[in-house]
């Protein structure tokens, strides 16, 4: 499963390569956040050799980004430009806090479970508001559907994520009553991460490739307005169309 989940890890960032959405705005983060964890699944899976201390300063850092760039790539979903500025408040403030934690406690497990905690609960926050109104659009208005199902990917995903959370840092239930690891509790929790990671990937891939067709059916609207625009910029009847073509997709606010 390992292998497998490292596969579909790797999918997401050929998908969104080829579609040509590396740069397009907050997809930039989604790579980088698919990389980082790809990264740690090749070296805790031994696919790429490395020391301990490197894997597991890799795994450390790799959850200290976990959250702030999910947090930025959900920007996308944002419907206008003030309640993205607030997500980017969240995402600067909590980024504040991851640092003055290390600073405190040490660039460490405990620095993790403290920081991961808030971190979860604020990324199914709007996980959860991003995914009701994206699910009604594409429900009600059957518009949007690949934005309903990266969303769900997402929420998915970091809802599977707190009951690991859970269970492996807070409760610590893969420690037995002497203080010793129980190995088979703890390849069950992997297992599990990678069945979620495997499915939600896979979920995420899906969603993209709809989405790029919705992307690319706006880039040629808004192409076709702007030359109708040259074209009638002198005339009054100008304004119903724009409004008409402005209609064709409220949730895009620029």
């Amino acid at each position: 499963m390992g292998f497998v989940s490292s596969v579909a890890l790797f999918l997401p960032i050929f998908i969104i390569l080829i579609l040509r959405l590396g740069a397009y705005r907050s997809f930039p983060a989604l790579i980088v956040y698919y990389i980082s964890t790809l990264g740690y699944n090749f070296l805790t899976e031994g696919y790429v050799t490395a020391s301990a201390e490197f894997t597991r300063s890799w795994g450390l850092t790799n959850n200290l980004m976990d959250i702030p760039l999910i947090l930025y790539f959900l920007t996308y979903f944002s419907t206008s430009r003030a309640f993205t500025q607030r997500m980017r408040m969240t995402i600067l403030s909590f980024a504040i806090f991851e640092l003055i934690v290390v600073a405190i406690v040490g660039f460490n497990t405990n620095a993790i479970t403290i920081i991961l905690g808030p971190g979860l609960l604020i990324v199914l926050g709007f996980c959860l508001y991003f995914f009701i109104r994206q699910a009604k659009m594409a429900i009600i208005h059957r518009k949007a559907t690949g934005k309903a199902m990266i969303v769900s990917s997402v929420l998915f995903a970091y809802g599977c994520f707190s009951f690991i959370y859970l269970m492996y840092y807070v409760f610590k239930a893969h420690i037995d009553q002497y203080g010793k690891v129980k190995p088979q509790y703890k390849a069950d929790t992997f297992l599990v991460y990678f069945l979620v990671t495997t499915f939600s990937s896979l979920l995420m891939c899906a969603g993209i490739i709809i989405e790029r067709k919705r992307i690319q059916k706006l880039n040629e609207l808004k192409i076709t307005r702007k030359e109708l625009s040259s074209l009638y910029a002198e005339s009054k009847k100008a304004t119903p169309y724009r409004a008409a073509m402005l209609d064709f997709d409220k949730d895009q606010w620029n």
